[in-house]
């Protein structure tokens, strides 16, 4: 069985991320390797002309289709999911959505290794001691932070999971207290 038919048979013959039917073809998932069924998905014109940076992404309502596919047992819909959530991460209902999904180890490193997720140009995120951060990586604070218009105080040790890189090298997101806040890098230690 050829690649294409394979896909064409886990997908049901339609778009893997949104589920459309006309106009399919096969992306394989950066870093390509050569081709396999497992490294590559079947998605529609306008998934793909999107992912590939040729039309604007639309963040009002096309890509809402990830909460759907974002829970597809195929890894490879799970890291193209993850990455294009990523790349709308500013949008609320992305961030949610980013924040709910779970990747191994193993599919987070490749969801990570083509860059989609990396802010600020040339310039690295960095936390307080200068290990890097990447979209999806957990902190904690270092220092008390008072957070203006919440009306809280963020402890010193407080986790904040699953962060989101901004296109301010200086700052993350994350949820302290349920709330979404932006943070400065210089008080945040990375996880491991």
């Amino acid at each position: 069985m050829t690649i294409e038919q394979t896909l064409m048979t886990r997908s049901g013959n339609q778009c893997e991320l949104c589920s459309a039917t006309e106009s399919l073809s096969i992306y394989d998932i950066p870093p390509v390797d050569g081709a396999h069924s497992d490294r590559a998905i079947l998605v529609c014109q306008v998934c793909k002309l999107q992912i590939e940076g040729e039309q604007e992404l639309d963040k009002g309502h096309h890509w809402r289709c990830l909460n759907d596919s974002m829970w597809s047992a195929t890894p490879a819909v799970q890291v193209m999911s993850w990455r294009m959530l990523n790349r709308l991460n500013m949008e609320g209902w992305a961030q949610d959505l980013l924040d709910m999904l779970y990747l191994d180890d193993e599919l987070l490193k490749w969801a990570k290794s083509a860059g989609d997720n990396e802010a600020g140009g040339n310039q690295a995120t960095v936390d307080s001691n200068g290990a890097i951060l990447q979209a999806g990586d957990n902190v904690t604070l270092i220092k008390d932070l008072v957070v203006k218009g919440a009306n809280f105080t963020a402890k010193r040790g407080t986790a904040v999971r699953n962060i989101s890189l901004t296109n301010n090298p200086l700052h993350i997101e994350g949820r302290v207290n349920g709330t979404r806040i932006v943070l400065l890098t210089k008080y945040l230690k990375k996880l491991n």
